[in-house]
């Protein structure tokens, strides 16, 4: 296949995705702007992959022996996009379904802007009433949040804009930047790998837009919520994860103190809904896989093109708007400080 002439490239993570997954390649298939559509099946016991075959068999298939996550079911997709010498690769869930325009405004978008490497779109409920993302920031605290969730002013990010990380849901990534910065890192299996990458295409000199014109809707936490604890875990695993690897040195510390702050209080919630085995599994795991971070952090950080302060710039200096405890327990601390000087 001919580089120039090679269409963009979506990937579909798929688990046990049944009416859902056909929906969300039914909506590729309307683009204005035909993508090659790749499914990598994460082991699924369901019989949402005879019935993809039998209905769009033009849909390559990829099957996975057992379940490696969003980012082990991501990777082999961007792979394969490489080898078809595919410029734009775009990773999509598979309980998303994407506007007719949403790949085309994307695509035009990097066509344009070659200093950019990924590019994020609006992304709703899937009932059009909400906000799910609109890119993702991360704070001074360690602890990543998606711009405007929940929001019910859907119109209230319709600016492009610069952001800090595009969201795994639905991003186009070019090609060239993946190559430079690597794939998704698949120790994380699910959640925050999107901005583990994307904090690394900040660090190597790329930068992410958001394009309120590309829009897509999406069930929130649909396939997560299948496993007991699984977001628990991942959490208190992945945090530790993103922060070590990325952040760079002069702020090390000074983020990791607040994110082992919030981390402490995340365990004691947890605690307390019962998810505590969960939470401690997470935590424990995140911490043994650190020691073989070190390499990677080191590799990430020397070849950075961007000075300290440029990330320091692009970070929230605030808690994320739903980290109420952590915001309580700031303000009991300041009270706390103020009688005492």
């Amino acid at each position: 296949m001919n580089k120039s002439m090679s269409p963009p490239v979506v990937v579909i993570p798929n688990l046990n995705g049944g009416d859902e997954l056909l929906h969300a390649v039914e909506s590729l298939l309307a683009q204005s702007l035909q993508p090659y559509i790749i499914v990598v099946d994460n082991a699924s016991t369901d019989d949402s992959i005879s019935r993809l075959e039998k209905k769009y068999p033009t849909v390559e298939i990829i099957r996975h022996t057992k379940n490696k996550g969003y980012a082990g079911g991501v990777n082999p997709g961007l792979r394969r996009a490489i080898e078809l010498g595919a410029a734009y690769a775009a990773p999509f869930n598979d309980d998303a379904v994407a506007d007719k325009r949403w790949l085309k405004q994307l695509m035009d978008f990097l066509d344009t802007h070659p200093k950019y490497g990924a590019a994020a779109c609006k992304v709703l409920t899937f009932d059009r009433e909400r906000l799910d993302s609109t890119g993702d920031y991360y704070t001074n605290w360690g602890l990543p949040y998606p711009r405007g969730r929940r929001g019910y002013n859907t119109h209230k990010y319709d600016d492009q804009t610069e952001i800090f990380a595009a969201s795994g849901a639905a991003s186009l990534f070019r090609v060239k930047a993946l190559q430079e910065v690597g794939l998704f890192d698949e120790d994380f299996f699910a959640y925050y790998e999107d901005v583990d990458l994307s904090f690394r295409l900040q660090l190597a000199g790329w930068k992410v837009a958001y394009v309120p014109s590309a829009q897509v809707y999406h069930h929130i936490g649909l396939t997560s919520s299948r496993i007991k604890g699984f977001t628990t875990h991942q959490t208190m695993k992945n945090l530790q994860l993103l922060w070590f690897k990325n952040v760079p040195k002069q702020y090390l510390w000074s983020i990791g103190l607040r994110l082992f702050i919030a981390q402490t209080l995340f365990l004691g919630r947890a605690i307390t809904r019962g998810q505590g085995w969960a939470a401690l599994k997470g935590l424990f795991k995140g911490i043994y896989l650190l020691g073989w971070k070190i390499s990677e952090r080191r590799h990430i950080q020397a070849y950075r093109r961007v000075e300290d302060i440029y990330i320091w710039n692009m970070l929230v200096h605030d808690l994320p708007p739903n980290a109420h405890a952590l915001r309580q327990l700031r303000s009991l601390w300041w009270r706390l400080r103020r009688r005492t000087t």
